[in-house]
């Protein structure tokens, strides 16, 4: 694993919600030293502490330490970019429509390929 792209990815999705070290170290109860170590790559944060960091970041855990994201050939940083900028509502909401609407596109889909 590179340690200095995580924290460079980390440094990312913090700046992006406009949080300081000092807040997010706050919040998951870490010394602003320590996350600022971790941001530079110069600590191998826990897996504990990378999840506390990913969930309070709304960012996947995979896409913190692996970069973009892509489930088979398909690009899913752009959906996950919109789902990080949801309220946990909103979140629920459009988890609810995509299970209302799958059904119905996978229906289309098979009539077509019939």
């Amino acid at each position: 694993m590179d340690y200095q792209q995580i924290g460079q990815r980390i440094r990312n999705e913090r700046e992006k919600l406009g949080l300081t070290v000092e807040k997010l170290s706050e919040i998951i109860d870490l010394t602003p030293n320590y996350l600022g170590k971790v941001e530079r790559g110069e600590k191998k944060p826990s897996l504990q502490t990378l999840v506390k960091i990913s969930s309070c970041l709304r960012a996947s855990l995979d896409r913190l330490v692996y970069g973009e994201v892509q489930v088979g050939f398909i690009d899913t940083t752009e959906l996950q970019e919109l789902i990080s900028k949801c309220s946990k509502h909103e979140v629920t909401f459009v988890t609810d429509m995509i299970k209302t609407m799958l059904p119905h596109i996978n229906n289309s889909q098979n009539k077509r390929a019939d």
